[in-house]
């Protein structure tokens, strides 16, 4: 029988398969589209407004109806949407086409971390690291099969209804285990006041911008990566489509060791670290001019973004808890619509600065946006005010009766 934790990976895993699969084939798309930077740019605008417009509605339609009804409908359309894509025959249809998914893929994302921050409560285990790195390993596979359908010169429609069978099979297959049964009447108003509260809470506009600042750069490495490398870099289209898959192997390896390390050094800790870590991956990358060095800087900038996003969205879950337990998909909507800003101005900023200069100089100047990070990890940090995610408060509970003990604080 499939676990609930079980089913959640798996739903992370699908949805980073079909993201992976269409961000790897974005020059064949724009080939296909015969668009240039800019006119990608105004395409790629297509799921990021979709994304943004369905977030909040999605954060309210778990907290009606419950994770599981909406990622079952959600998932299953965004598998039966994305053939479209192959079908395109300009920038506008392919944009059209795009919000399609988005909006789809972005009511996804907003329910499978409700439904991930359920299990997280259930088990009182910091395991967001880990259920993103489904989502990380989906965006591997996704990718590197792009990579091979790129080999192979197959049409993108045809590898796209390869990847949307296989997503629909698997989601038949687990939906039932999904965590998120329809909250009680009388709970359904009961988590932390209204949007309008939430959205006054400054705690929650820094990990806004955590999450912000993540998106963009997750977004330019899964977006331009490949394009970067053909352009500016001359790696062939195939090799070049492998680029994302080096990005999410390295995002995938260091989110599976996420629990322990943020249960060793904590949210914030991490937090500051990572943005650190993912600027100099992409400075790198845009600075040196050699493509086994842009894979090196987009290995790093994957280990660097592994905890900004997963941990943003725990922290965001735990300030709207309920006393039952439940609560916070208006605080996780909130977030997540203000992240997804990242991928209505990321997509149009890497255009037309490339249009201007050349896709180089945006790699340069997301690395330098992606160093924010760091500063707003510091400021929750100082001003957490008491609010703590589950296992820190467990942690520091050990560490109590550790000293009454005389005995040591034990870590998992």
């Amino acid at each position: 029988m499939v676990t609930q934790r079980a089913a959640v990976a798996v739903v992370f895993i699908v949805n980073g398969a079909l993201y992976g699969s269409w961000a790897a084939r974005v020059p064949a798309l724009a080939a296909q589209v015969h668009a240039e930077p800019a006119g990608l740019g105004l395409a790629l605008l297509g799921p990021s407004i979709a994304m943004i417009v369905t977030a909040p509605l999605a954060a309210r339609a778990c907290a009606a109806w419950g994770a599981r009804t909406v990622l079952g409908a959600a998932l299953g359309g965004a598998c039966l949407v994305l053939p479209l894509l192959g079908l395109t025959g300009s920038a506008l249809t392919l944009g059209v086409a795009l919000a399609g998914l988005g909006g789809l893929m972005g009511t996804v994302d907003v329910a499978m971390n409700v439904a991930a921050v359920a299990v997280v409560r259930r088990l009182d285990r910091p395991l967001m690291p880990f259920f993103h790195a489904g989502f990380s390993a989906g965006g591997l596979l996704g990718s590197l099969g792009a990579a091979v359908a790129a080999a192979l010169t197959l049409l993108p429609a045809e590898h796209f209804c390869v990847v949307s069978a296989a997503g629909l099979v698997t989601l038949l297959l687990t939906v039932r285990a999904l965590p998120g049964e329809r909250p009680a009447p009388e709970m359904r108003s009961a988590t932390g006041g209204g949007y309008r509260q939430v959205v006054l809470r400054g705690r929650l506009w820094l990990l806004a911008a955590v999450a912000l600042c993540a998106a963009v750069a997750e977004g330019t490495c899964a977006e331009w990566s490949a394009l970067f490398l053909v352009r500016e870099r001359a790696v062939a289209e195939a090799a070049a489509a492998a680029a994302y898959s080096v990005f999410c192997v390295t995002m995938a390896l260091t989110r599976l060791v996420g629990e322990r390390i943020e249960t060793r050094f904590g949210p914030y800790r991490v937090l500051a670290g990572s943005g650190l870590v993912a600027a100099l991956g992409l400075i790198t990358a845009a600075a040196v001019p050699a493509g086994p060095v842009a894979y090196a800087g987009l290995a790093l900038a994957g280990a660097g973004l592994a905890f900004c996003f997963p941990t943003a969205m725990a922290l965001a879950g735990d300030a709207g808890r309920r006393e039952d337990g439940g609560g916070g998909e208006r605080e996780l909507g909130f977030v997540t619509t203000v992240a997804y800003a990242g991928f209505l101005g990321g997509p149009p900023m890497i255009g037309g600065i490339a249009t201007l200069t050349s896709l180089t100089v945006s790699i340069g100047l997301v690395g330098v946006l992606t160093a924010l990070i760091t500063p707003a990890a510091l400021a929750l940090r100082g001003g957490r005010s008491g609010t703590q995610a589950p296992h820190a408060a467990r942690e520091l509970q050990d560490a109590g009766r550790g000293a009454e003990t005389g005995r040591p604080e034990r870590r998992p």
